[in-house]
């Protein structure tokens, strides 16, 4: 009989493998926050005993999602400025919003509201793209709750930085401050192709991102006027811009990617950078629809992201996977395009290999992380239950995410935020919504 720190017996145990199992009446064993052992529940009394065994019999467990794009903070602009075109968008509201409220203690609290966001509807790891990364990667640590926090730089002057070079000096203080930290963990972006135009920044980053061996993050080839402005300066479209510069790689994590060619297509499969789908976001902005099921088939790495509950406006990736799958069914006309167990790993495993992360979670599977999330399944919204994955993507609500688990550590308890206030939380958001409001 072997000791172990806990053990959870479920109605099923979907690892997202390979093989698309789901393990029925099985259980989950840990032992210093990693899983130890996937077997049926009725062997587990023979093999293990727990100092803490809990039931989910009415529940599905899988990996916790993994948000692989965010702007966590722009939580604070949900609502701000809606139903208009992305450049109008950004250039006459969202920055100018930014430029007015950004600051340290205002980022804090809304990544912490954001954390909050995402821990309720069973998000466990995010991948951010801010300023002010220190305040978010503070937030990270007192959730408990993994955070990828980009080192963010953008050739114009912001409430973060007054130009390039000092993004870089803060970017370097940020990653010794942090590059051990339990939960935040540093990456590197450029903004995009169209805010980061000086190919000696472009190259400094990819150095901090080769010798420190961060991924990269930027936003490539969104607004379709990216490319005509990147033909004027540059005489090339982004992606091949960013192979003759050595970055079009794995090490690229390339958000969005909505107006793809024959060229773009042929570098995406040769160079096989990831890519990060951001539907709902995409969709209410107009901007374009990244074409999902061709990269899959050429082998390119898709995972699924929120972007900013700013322009989505939520950062749920219950809706993010339901939306991927139909999208791309209506977009190909294929109905057998991006199937359920598919927009569930862009949602888990694919996102931790965007991060060069799958070795530490985003499957369950002996060794790995503990984080993982429990959804109930027994309720009107969702029974019968046929086919759990399907259940999951196309008919789950937010709110049947009762339990989250990070590195073993419960962050939700039937509902209920362990390691965060959610009443000073919501205090917190209302005193900054009046006080955006009222300008």
């Amino acid at each position: 009989m072997k000791t172990c720190s806990q053990i959870i017996h479920a109605k099923w145990i979907i690892p997202c493998d390979e093989k698309d199992s789901v393990l029925e009446n099985h259980a989950l064993v840990l032992e210093n926050g990693r899983i130890l052992d996937i077997l049926p529940s009725k062997e587990v009394e023979e093999k293990y005993h727990a100092a803490t065994i809990s039931h989910y019999s009415t529940h599905a467990i899988t990996p916790g999602f993994v948000n692989a794009h965010t702007h966590v903070p722009m939580n604070y602009f949900r609502g701000l400025a809606d139903d208009l075109l992305l450049m109008d968008w950004l250039q006459n509201h969202i920055w100018p919003a930014e430029k007015k409220w950004l600051a340290s203690d205002f980022v804090y609290d809304a990544s912490l509201f954001a954390l909050a966001e995402m821990i309720r509807s069973g998000t466990t790891c995010f991948n951010d793209m801010f300023f002010f990364m220190p305040s978010t990667a503070k937030a990270t640590e007192v959730a408990c709750m993994r955070g990828f926090i980009s080192m963010h730089i953008i050739s114009f002057e912001t409430k973060w930085a007054k130009n390039a070079e000092e993004e870089f000096e803060k970017a370097e203080l940020f990653y010794e401050e942090y590059q051990n930290s339990p939960y935040a963990r540093p990456t590197i972006a450029a903004h995009s192709m169209y805010t980061v135009t000086d190919e000696k920044y472009l190259r400094r980053i990819k150095d901090i991102a080769d010798s420190r061996n961060l991924q990269i993050n930027m936003h490539v080839q969104e607004p379709i006027t990216e490319i005509d402005t990147l033909n004027k300066y540059a005489g090339c479209r982004s992606l091949e811009r960013l192979a003759k510069l050595d970055m079009l790689n794995p090490r690229l994590i390339a958000i969005h990617m909505l107006h793809v060619n024959e060229e773009d297509f042929a570098l995406l499969e040769k160079h096989k950078p990831n890519v990060v789908h951001c539907p709902q976001s995409n969709m209410k902005l107009a901007s374009g629809i990244c074409p999902v099921s061709a990269l899959l088939e050429k082998g390119v790495n898709v995972a699924l992201g929120t972007n900013r509950a700013a322009s989505n406006n939520d950062l749920k990736m219950l809706g993010e996977m339901r939306t991927a799958a139909f999208l791309s069914k209506h977009f190909t006309g294929n109905p057998t395009t991006v199937s359920a167990s598919t927009a569930l790993k862009m949602a888990t495993i694919n996102g931790a290999k965007a991060l060069n992360s799958q070795h530490e979670f985003g499957s369950l599977e002996k060794g790995k992380s503990g984080d993982f999330i429990a959804i109930n399944l027994e309720e009107i919204e969702t029974l019968p239950v046929y086919h759990p994955i399907s259940q999951i993507v196309y008919a789950t609500s937010r709110h049947q995410v009762t339990d989250v688990w990070v590195k073993g550590k419960q962050l939700l308890k039937n509902r209920a935020l362990t390691t965060l206030d959610e009443k000073e939380i919501i205090a917190k958001a209302k005193m900054w919504g009046e006080k955006i409001k009222n300008g």
